[in-house]
C-alpha cells in the first residue's frame, strides 16, 4: 500500500505538525477514503485533542465557523496556497439529534475511535495517526475494498440523527469507473422506513446533496435506486419525473431531464423547483429554458443554425444539445453543422442601428422601431450578411409598415 503520508502538502504537513506540538491530531473524512480508492484527494479535515480556542491560539487567523461544535478552519499566517483552509476539529461525543439536523449537545473526547463511532457510513470513519497507521474499528477499509456502503453502527440510529444522510447515502453509492456500491441491506431499510426524516433537512442542503449526485459518474444507476427507495416522491412532491433519460454529467441539464415528464411550462416548473429545492434565479432561469425545448425539433439549415449560435450563449448551447441528447434525440447531424458553419461576417452585433433605420423610415422611437431593428438583425444573422446596405434593401420585401410588431420575428431560440 502506498504510503499515504506522501500524498500530503507542505501545508498540510505544518498544519498537523503545529497540532501535535501540543496535542494529538489524526488525518479522518474523505481525504482519508479518497487516498485509500487511489482517488485525488482534496480538502484535508483534521480531528485533534485541541479545544478550538487552543486551535485559534495556534492559528490566529483561524475561522470560528462552529466552535459550539469544536470546529475551526484553520489559516496559515502565511499561506503557501492562496486562501487555503483545513477544518479541524475537536474529538467529540454526541447527544440525541432532537431536530433530526444537529446533535443536542457535544461533548468533547480523547479517543479518535469514540470519534469515529458517530461517523455515518464505515468508509468515512478511518482516521491516519502521525506515524501513517491506520485506524479503523469499524471495518471501513474492508468495505472500500468490496465495495459496500455500510452505515456505523444501527442503520436507523445513524439516519435518524440527521435526515441529510439519507441523500448521502446514494451519493456514496458511487464508485467511479467500478460502478456503484452495494447497499447494505440494513442501510436501504433504515433509508426506505425514514424518508420522513428529509422533512426536517433544509431545503438548502437538500438541493446540495441532490447537485451532487446529478453529477456522479453513475448517475443513472444511483437515480434509478433513488428511485426505488422512494427518495424523489418525498423530494419531488408533485412533479411527474423521468428517470428514462440518458443523463449528462451537468447537474442542471440533469435536473432539467428528470422533470422533463411534467406537462408544466419552463416558467411554472422553475418556480416549483425553486419552492422544493430552493434553487437559485439563475438555476430557475436555466432549467425552465431546457423544459421548454423538450419538444423542440433541431433544424438543420444554416440559417437556424446561425441563429441558434448567435442568440445563445456558448455554455447553454452545449446544454441544450446534452438535454435534447438525453432525451433520446439524434443531434450529431445539427452538431456538424454547427461545427462546419464558419463565423459569421459581421459579427453578432446588428449593422443597423436605430438612428440609421429612423431615418430611413421616418418612424419614431417605440415599439415598431424596436421591434423592426430586431427583424432586420434576425435576417441579418440567419443570412450571414456583412453590409448595411443590404439590410435596409429588405426594407423593401419585409411590409414593415403594416401588422402587428409584437408578432414580428425577432432573434431567438428557439
Amino acid at each position: 500500500m502506498v504510503d499515504l503520508l506522501e500524498l500530503l502538502q507542505e501545508s498540510d504537513q505544518i498544519v498537523l505538525r503545529r497540532l501535535r506540538m501540543s496535542g494529538q491530531a489524526w488525518i479522518v473524512g474523505g481525504w482519508v477514503r479518497d487516498a485509500l480508492s487511489g482517488l485525488e484527494v482534496e480538502d484535508l479535515d483534521i480531528a485533534t485533542t485541541l479545544k478550538p480556542n487552543e486551535v485559534a491560539e495556534i492559528f490566529p487567523r483561524s475561522i470560528m465557523v462552529g466552535e459550539i461544535y469544536g470546529t475551526v478552519r484553520v489559516r496559515l499566517d502565511e499561506p503557501l496556497e492562496e486562501d487555503k483552509m483545513w477544518e479541524v476539529t475537536t474529538l467529540r461525543t454526541e447527544g440525541g439529534y432532537g431536530d433530526g439536523r444537529r446533535p443536542d449537545n457535544v461533548e468533547f473526547g480523547e479517543l479518535i475511535e469514540t470519534d469515529l463511532a458517530r461517523r455515518d457510513f464505515t468508509i468515512n470513519a478511518i482516521a491516519i495517526d502521525d506515524s501513517g497507521g491506520l485506524i479503523d474499528p469499524f471495518g471501513g477499509i474492508g468495505d472500500l475494498e468490496e465495495g459496500v456502503l455500510r452505515s456505523v453502527g444501527d442503520a436507523s440510529e445513524r439516519i435518524g440523527e440527521d435526515g441529510l444522510r439519507i441523500l448521502r447515502t446514494f451519493r456514496f453509492l458511487d464508485w467511479g469507473e467500478r460502478g456503484t456500491r452495494s447497499l447494505d441491506e440494513g442501510l436501504e431499510e433504515a433509508v426506505r422506513t425514514n424518508l420522513e426524516m428529509l422533512d426536517r433537512v433544509s431545503k438548502e442542503r437538500i438541493w446540495s446533496e441532490i447537485s451532487r449526485i446529478l453529477s456522479l459518474k453513475n448517475v443513472s444507476a444511483i437515480v434509478d435506486k433513488m428511485g426505488d427507495c422512494g427518495v424523489f416522491r418525498e423530494i419531488f412532491t408533485g412533479i411527474s419525473l423521468n428517470v428514462g433519460v440518458e443523463f449528462s454529467d451537468s447537474s442542471l441539464v440533469n435536473l432539467a431531464l428528470l422533470c422533463s415528464a411534467d406537462d408544466r411550462g419552463g416558467k411554472e416548473l422553475a418556480e416549483e423547483l425553486r419552492s422544493l429545492l430552493r434553487i437559485s434565479n439563475d438555476e430557475a432561469a436555466a432549467v425552465g429554458f431546457l423544459h421548454n425545448c423538450r419538444g423542440v425539433e433541431l433544424a438543420n439549415d444554416p440559417g437556424s443554425v446561425r441563429r441558434f449560435r448567435a442568440a445563445l450563449p456558448g455554455e447553454r448551447q452545449i446544454d441544450l444539445l446534452a438535454y435534447i441528447t438525453g432525451l433520446g434525440r439524434d443531434v450529431s447531424d445539427f452538431v456538424e453543422t454547427l461545427n462546419s458553419t464558419g463565423a459569421l461576417i459581421a459579427g453578432n452585433a446588428p449593422l443597423v442601428d436605430g438612428n440609421l433605420l429612423s431615418s430611413e423610415t421616418g418612424l419614431d422611437g417605440g415599439v415598431r422601431l424596436g421591434r423592426l431593428k430586431a427583424w432586420l438583425h434576425r435576417r441579418q444573422i440567419e443570412e450571414d450578411i456583412g453590409e448595411k446596405e443590404e439590410i435596409l434593401s429588405m426594407l423593401e420585401e419585409i411590409h414593415w409598415e403594416e401588422g402587428d410588431p409584437e408578432k414580428w420575428p425577432i432573434l431567438s431560440w428557439p
